[in-house]
């Protein structure tokens, strides 16, 4: 069972690092107002950053819980 559950655990753990380097940055300064107005013209996919947020959520919960299961009973 604790094999099980640490292969879960290091699935969530991959997955929050996939997920997190997947999204975009979020621009700051004066680059960031420049490439704004670029990005306005050009478009840029928000639904993917919304997706890859929730996954990152769902795997970072899923990662807490499964680390406290393997802390408590093993």
């Amino acid at each position: 069972m604790k094999i099980f559950l640490t292969i879960l655990q290091i699935i969530a753990s991959i997955g929050i690092i996939a997920t997190v380097l997947l999204q975009s940055g979020k621009s700051a300064g004066l680059s960031g107002a420049i490439a704004g107005g670029a990005e306005t013209i050009f478009g840029k996919k928000k639904g993917m950053d919304n997706l890859l947020s929730k996954l990152s959520t769902i795997f970072a919960i899923a990662f807490m819980i499964l680390t406290f299961i393997v802390a408590i009973f093993f």
